[in-house]
């Protein structure tokens, strides 16, 4: 894994559903593997941030993979709670362009 932020896409294990697309730098990945919580990298806040930490819709690390070039992971969770999306949606990904 690169030093820098690299994009993580939040799979649902069951369903296979992309719930959301989060950054990661070294210590949230470490922090992920050590707490079994998604812990993304908060471009906004610059600082870590446990996913539910305020809402309670935690993201339960079952699986975590790297693609072929290394510079993007795929977690697969179970979701601790009904909703991922800030708009309380269960999934970041509910508005079609077409």
């Amino acid at each position: 894994m690169t030093k820098e932020l690299i994009p993580v896409i939040i799979q649902e294990e069951k369903t296979g559903d992309v719930l959301m697309l989060g950054y990661m730098n070294q210590e949230a990945l470490e922090k992920t593997q050590q707490e079994g919580y998604v812990c993304f990298w908060s471009r906004k806040r610059k600082r870590l941030w446990m996913k539910g930490e305020e809402s309670g819709n935690k993201l339960k690390v079952k699986k975590i993979f790297k693609d072929c070039d290394g510079d993007t992971l795929l977690i697969q969770v179970k979701l601790m709670g009904t909703a991922v999306c800030h708009k309380g949606t269960r999934s970041c990904f509910t508005d079609s362009l077409k």
